[in-house]
């Protein structure tokens, strides 16, 4: 009977007894898959494992494939470690090489990411966009959505007044009643699509309505809230009196935007106009009371040039005390800017345009035309302050020969000079 030629060992360890003389087994390449065997390509205990390799005795096995695994010879000692065969020898050093070499991320096995972590809310909804842009005159949404309606409870909108550290409550609702509060009140409503929606809708949107709304469901001692800015579309103007630069306090700054149908501006959106091309040397003031002034192009009068461009700030200044310009900011329109033509002195300019049913535009309404309407023109005309100005919207050479569109300013001349037209507004 012809027997199998020695090929190595299995080492003691569980393996120990399973046959032969001290567990001592030979196991060719085809057996590695025994689900008893440990085996090389198992990363086991085996030391070397080789082909079943038949002996001259046994000669060629035509057509029977690989012979099976069997026992070693009795006579050899347990712990005989026999050489493989040099073929088997490198295949079994490349998948050696191969597993020790392979990264993480071929891994079949994953590693566990832990338990997901709990939603920071629990009935309300989180929203997709956390402001809301719109226009002066327009009707915006602020989204808030309950998953589930908790007993007893309340939702509660207010508007957060950063200048004085609170808010101002503008309606509160149980789900079935609602009351609203303050100065918003006329204009604002819930959406209420379906049970669940406690929006919040602002009709006839104002100016002074932009800012940081704040929709919390009150429920014992659950409460939780979700936040949403209202931005308003528009553009941000630098603004002086007629007796020349750096003669308003805040209060007076705030005044004369408002004079001028816009408001003082907010830093973010001061700073929103610098990156679309404001470029101007006098600090203003903005809405919190801090100055600053943005630059495109440094210059020396302008803090030098080695410094970056950017905006600019004096920080928070005295209200009462401290004198700058303004930075005021208007948004669309409900009406109409239109020029008419003549050598007007200013008291003609107005009664030409109450002559057409309508008043002499004001600065903030001009640079709205401009920026929404698209107003351009190239004749200076009289505004209700007192100053002359003109949009333009497509720059050339004859029309002050400046490359970037704007409006564009002739000072205050005298009230008795009969050079210019006038602009007029008509509302609708």
């Amino acid at each position: 009977m012809a027997t199998a030629a020695p090929l190595g060992t299995v080492r003691g360890g569980r393996d120990r007894g399973r046959g032969g003389i001290g567990g001592v087994q030979s196991c060719p390449a085809q057996c590695c898959a025994h689900p008893t065997w440990r085996c090389p390509l198992r990363r086991a205990s085996i030391e070397v494992m080789a082909a079943d390799v038949p002996t001259a005795s046994s000669g060629p096995q035509q057509g029977r494939g690989p012979s099976r695994c069997t026992s070693l010879s009795p006579s050899l000692p347990p712990g005989t470690l026999l050489p493989p065969a040099p073929k088997m020898l490198r295949l079994l050093l490349l998948s050696s090489l191969w597993l020790l070499a392979a990264s993480p991320a071929s891994s079949i096995f994953q590693r566990p990411t832990g338990s997901p972590a709990a939603p920071r809310l629990q009935y309300l909804l989180e929203p997709l966009h956390g402001a809301v842009h719109t226009q002066r005159g327009a009707t915006a949404t602020l989204p808030c959505v309950l998953r589930a309606l908790p007993r007893n409870y309340r939702v509660k909108w207010s508007k957060v007044e950063p200048a004085n550290y609170g808010e101002s409550v503008i309606i509160i609702t149980n789900g079935l009643y609602h009351k609203n509060y303050g100065p918003l009140s006329p204009r604002v409503r819930l959406r209420h699509s379906h049970r669940y929606d406690a929006s919040l809708t602002i009709t006839d949107v104002a100016l002074e309505d932009e800012g940081r709304y704040r929709c919390q469901l009150v429920n014992g001692l659950e409460d939780e809230s979700v936040s949403l800015m209202l931005h308003l579309e528009g553009v941000v103007f630098p603004y002086q009196p007629s007796n020349g630069r750096y003669k308003f306090n805040y209060h007076e700054a705030k005044r004369a935007c408002e004079q001028q149908d816009a408001r003082l501006a907010t830093y973010q959106q001061l700073y929103k106009a610098w990156t679309e091309g404001l470029d101007w040397c006098n600090a203003g003031w903005v809405l919190d009371g801090t100055v600053h002034y943005p630059i495109i192009n440094s210059r020396e009068p302008c803090g030098g040039r080695l410094l970056l461009p950017g905006v600019r700030t004096y920080g928070a200044r005295d209200k009462q005390r401290d004198r700058f310009d303004a930075f005021c900011f208007t948004s669309a329109l409900q009406g109409e800017v239109y020029f008419i033509r003549g050598h007007l002195s200013f008291k003609e300019a107005g009664q030409a345009c109450r002559n057409h049913g309508a008043a002499m535009a004001k600065v903030g309404q001009l640079y709205a035309a401009w920026k929404f309407s698209g107003l351009d023109r190239c004749d200076g005309g009289w505004l209700a302050d007192g100053s002359v100005r003109y949009p333009i919207t497509a720059p050339r050479q004859r029309c002050g020969g400046l490359p970037e569109p704007g409006v564009r300013s002739f000072g205050f001349p005298s009230k008795e000079q009969r050079t210019y037209g006038t602009y007029c507004f008509a509302g609708v």
